[in-house]
């Protein structure tokens, strides 16, 4: 598989195995931050989180699975062209279209949110039926932010308008415009502002047997237990929460095809707590999701 990086100095999710031949799931970096509008940094955020995973047990007590259960390979973070935003969206579309051709199931580690679109576009080739779910700080439908289309304001509105509005859920939304939040009201997308869980247990029946993908940003966390991300926002959820929502879906009858967490940005963050936060949810994605396709 060409397009990583392996100047990484072997940093990989704990427990990943050898070969990616031979793996049902493949984790892969998307380092990224190039349409920010506030700090940038999350382009070291996956690496990040590969390193605080060495501090995780292997065993997972909220899904009562070991790792050594599954079969994933880390394939390293992608070789994207610094400060080119639209050939790295390029990238990453023919990096997922190959995922899927090769039946892998991918978990993304962002990286700006904007890396979320191409990987839906490779999705929806194979899923054109799929549905969305977006957890998230922001409502990210701006079709621009300052004249610039390809903003990572903008990706959750670029994939209403591909999948259709009626197949996007959004959790946990707090900031946009005022029209971000017209258009969630009459466009037939599902929007729940401030909290994920609760409301998570009312749509999850709506998507049962669906194809569903999960893109989770990491500001949807207080940044009293996320500072190291680029566009922190008061009056979030705790990480508790953030854990009860990945159960949920993993104990819902949902199809998962895919998943990415990002906007990690550890520079922000000396202690750390966001990266290790980040790789423990990625422990409970591997164990709870991946055999649900």
């Amino acid at each position: 598989m060409e397009f990583f990086d392996e100047a990484y100095s072997g940093k990989v999710f704990i427990m990943s195995r050898h070969s990616y031949d031979d793996a049902d799931i493949v984790i892969y970096g998307m380092p990224m931050d190039y349409t920010v509008s506030f700090r940038p940094g999350s382009r070291f955020g996956p690496n990040r989180i590969r390193e605080a995973s060495i501090g995780l047990e292997e065993y997972s007590p909220y899904m009562d699975k070991h790792l050594e259960e599954i079969n994933y390979f880390d394939n390293g973070d992608m070789l994207l062209p610094f400060g080119n935003a639209a050939r790295s969206l390029e990238m990453i579309e023919k990096y997922v279209d190959k995922l899927l051709e090769d039946g892998k199931f991918p978990i993304g580690l962002g990286g700006e949110h904007l890396v979320t679109w191409p990987v839906i576009k490779a999705m929806h080739k194979k899923y054109p039926d799929m549905a969305l779910i977006h957890i998230d700080a922001h409502a990210d439908l701006r079709e621009e932010y300052e004249g610039e289309t390809l903003s990572h304001s903008t990706p959750v509105r670029k994939i209403c308008d591909l999948i259709g509005p009626e197949n996007v859920y959004s959790f946990g939304i707090r900031s946009g415009m005022r029209e971000e939040f017209a258009y969630a009201k009459t466009s037939g997308m599902t929007m729940e502002k401030f909290e994920v869980a609760e409301p998570l247990k009312k749509h999850l029946p709506k998507l049962a047997g669906r194809h569903v993908y999960v893109t989770i940003d990491i500001d949807v966390l207080d940044p009293a237990f996320a500072p190291g991300t680029g566009t922190a926002e008061a009056g979030g959820i705790t990480s508790k929460e953030l854990l009860e929502a990945i159960m949920l879906i993993a104990q819902s009858d949902l199809k998962i095809i895919g998943a990415d967490l990002v906007e990690v940005a550890p520079a922000y963050d000396p202690s750390e707590q966001t990266a290790i936060a980040a790789s423990k949810f990625i422990r409970e994605i591997l164990l709870g999701w991946t055999n649900k396709k």
